[in-house]
């Protein structure tokens, strides 16, 4: 039985090496991001985002919930990835709760023996995982800025969304947890042809890879009345997995968001 089509839903910026890897070991991908990601507009997002640049060295840590959060932190000044002020910020570390995360911040500047993120084989990517590992490092009184993104649309732009369970988790330690909005998500804007790729792999057997809940969200409204009955999702997390068979996908897997335990998934479900 020939594989099965492969739609990668992360954000253009992520997707398109997914894709390419995933050709590269022989399946039929292709992009069709559910996340729109760019920088902040609102002048309150940009300004607390200036104001958290200027006092890294008043962190404990700084966690970034995403390879993007990374980039669009440090995008206007590559050169305060935690080594332009070496001097002032050697105790601050950096916090990634995954391998793209951590890559995307070497790719900024940050030294790798400044990043913690979960071991390679850890069993998720999550908030979770990553308490594990630096959970000992917040003592009373440390601050710790969690660098996400903003939908644009809810209260509080310049703060963001997401990551309150690890927030809870710095706060019960004795810590203060801040946040910063460093990028804005939003749905896709489809054309014709990405409407027509979505509503044929509802229905032919495609594998959504799915990455986020928020993205399978965005599904569900760009395409209002689709049945998903048919549909074929492979979920990196439990919590995305609840979402896609909440939205009616009637095939669901979950895996490890690593390559090789995507690619065995994928090929043992053909």
């Amino acid at each position: 039985m020939p594989l099965p089509r492969v739609i990668v839903t992360r954000p253009e910026r992520e997707a398109v090496p997914w894709v390419q890897q995933l050709r590269a070991r022989g399946l039929h991908a292709v992009a069709l991001p559910l996340i729109a990601i760019g920088p902040c507009p609102d002048p309150a997002a940009q300004a607390a985002l200036a104001q958290a640049r200027a006092r890294l060295d008043g962190y404990r840590a700084v966690m970034f919930v995403s390879g993007n959060a990374a980039l669009h932190f440090f995008e206007e000044n590559p050169a305060l990835a935690l080594t332009g002020k070496a001097q002032t910020a050697i105790k601050t570390r950096a916090w990634a709760p995954g391998p793209g995360t951590a890559r995307a911040l070497e790719q900024a500047g940050v030294p790798a023996d400044r990043i913690d993120s979960p071991a390679p084989d850890a069993p998720q990517f999550d908030s979770e995982a990553l308490w594990r590992q630096v959970g000992a490092q917040v003592q009373p009184g440390d601050r710790v800025l969690i660098v996400r993104g903003s939908s644009g649309t809810e209260p509080g732009p310049a703060q963001g969304t997401g990551r309150d369970w690890l927030a809870r988790q710095i706060e019960a330690a004795g810590g203060q947890a801040e946040f910063v909005a460093a990028y804005q998500r939003g749905a896709p804007h489809w054309n014709a042809d990405e409407v027509a790729l979505a509503q044929q792999a509802a229905r032919d057997g495609s594998v959504w890879l799915l990455s986020s809940s928020e993205a399978v969200a965005h599904l569900a409204e760009a395409l209002p009345g689709q049945d998903w009955g048919h549909a074929h999702a492979l979920a990196t997390h439990p919590r995305i997995a609840e979402a896609a068979r909440a939205a009616g996908f009637g095939h669901v897997r979950e895996c490890r968001p690593a390559l090789e335990d995507v690619v065995a998934s994928i090929e043992s479900g053909a």
